[in-house]
């Protein structure tokens, strides 16, 4: 039986963040009613697979509630085998929390949480057009434990304008202060056509070197606090890495179903255009051979282990190229290279697509 992870996005929110570029839409009940057909009817043209993670992303999946989110949880099971403990995610905000029934969720199988949280600053949050209060955060993660969940990821966002040292180690410890188990911290990217990169000049935002500062200070702080660094962007207590976000970085298998959706599946890369009507007729762009030696190595070196010759030698049956080697030991500054494994720093991190690069080539 094969084996691979499986996404599903939600295109809907309550409304657009100005820094978002993911795909979404506005949540209307109709538009999620068709959807969730259109997405249970795709889950049906898959058998014999054996699925190793879940994860529900978006847009902002919670926003559904919680009898559409086990219907497709229930697609699931009669479509696929699934992986005993298998990790199952939701993402949600706060703002739509009183539409999931957290107890209800959890007994159907729904075992992890991952929540926006961004800021412990409320006027952090209002420059971020987040809707939801670090009170209301509070009260979320709340509730979720009360019905039994502890496996729980908060987001963070790095950058924000007008952000200080002061003011992230205020929302680092306000997450360390819940218990969550998993932190993911994000510097935030200006992307092309979000009202943040139309009205640049409107905000400050914090320049490289003090973006710098912020990933730095968060990596040293959140370890101090018992949060494991694993990957440029992501820590957690021990034990707690996402299972599914490791997939992606260990070039495993994964299914993507729903606009936007991207699959790495039978050595092929795949992907459902930015649109609802391509998704509903089943086109899907092919985007040639995946999980060759180069995109291997890449993906390896955003964890904090990096890149290991073994675990090249099992995927492909040699060695890695011994230039690769050659290349690393001259970035003392950025990479620790031993003969056996190549793995960047904390100040490569920050530097991780050029580091790779000059790696790599």
């Amino acid at each position: 039986m094969k084996k691979a992870g499986l996404y599903i996005h939600i295109p809907f929110c309550s409304s657009k963040c100005p820094y978002c570029d993911f795909y979404s839409v506005k949540f209307d009940e109709q538009s999620a009613d068709k959807y969730i057909s259109a997405v249970i009817k795709n889950l049906g043209k898959y058998h014999d697979i054996e699925v190793q993670t879940i994860y529900f992303g978006g847009g902002t999946p919670g926003i559904l509630g919680t009898d559409r989110i086990l219907q497709i949880m229930d697609a699931i099971k009669r479509n696929f085998a699934i992986k005993h403990n298998c990790e199952v995610t939701l993402e949600l905000n706060p703002e739509s929390a009183d539409k999931l029934d957290f107890a209800m969720l959890y007994k159907n199988g729904i075992n992890r949480l991952s929540m926006g949280l961004q800021s412990s600053n409320d006027k952090e949050l209002k420059y971020l057009g987040r809707l939801h209060s670090a009170k209301m955060l509070e009260q979320t993660v709340r509730d979720a434990k009360s019905a039994g969940y502890e496996n729980i990821s908060l987001d963070l966002m790095l950058g924000v304008p007008k952000q200080t040292i002061e003011g992230l180690n205020h929302s680092i410890e306000y997450c360390a202060s819940l218990e969550v188990t998993h932190i993911s911290a994000y510097i935030l990217k200006i992307e092309e056509n979000t009202p943040f990169y139309t009205h640049a000049d409107k905000f400050d935002f914090p320049d490289e070197d003090m973006q710098s500062e912020l990933y730095l200070f968060a990596v040293k702080r959140l370890a101090e606090l018992g949060y494991e660094q694993y990957e440029i962007s992501n820590f957690c207590k021990p034990g707690y890495q996402s299972q599914h976000n490791n997939l992606y970085w260990l070039c495993e298998e994964y299914i993507g179903v729903g606009p936007s959706a991207h699959s790495f599946f039978e050595d092929r890369r795949f992907y459902y255009p930015r649109s609802f009507e391509d998704f509903y007729e089943d086109k899907i762009i092919d985007d040639g051979d995946g999980g060759d030696e180069e995109e291997f190595c890449m993906l390896r070196l955003r964890l904090k282990k990096g890149l290991s010759n073994k675990d090249f030698y099992n995927r492909f049956g040699k060695n890695l190229p011994s230039h690769y080697f050659a290349n690393a030991k001259r970035l003392t500054d950025y990479v620790e290279c031993d003969g056996e494994r190549i793995k960047m720093t904390t100040q490569g991190f920050l530097l991780s697509n050029y580091i790779i690069s000059e790696i790599l080539y």
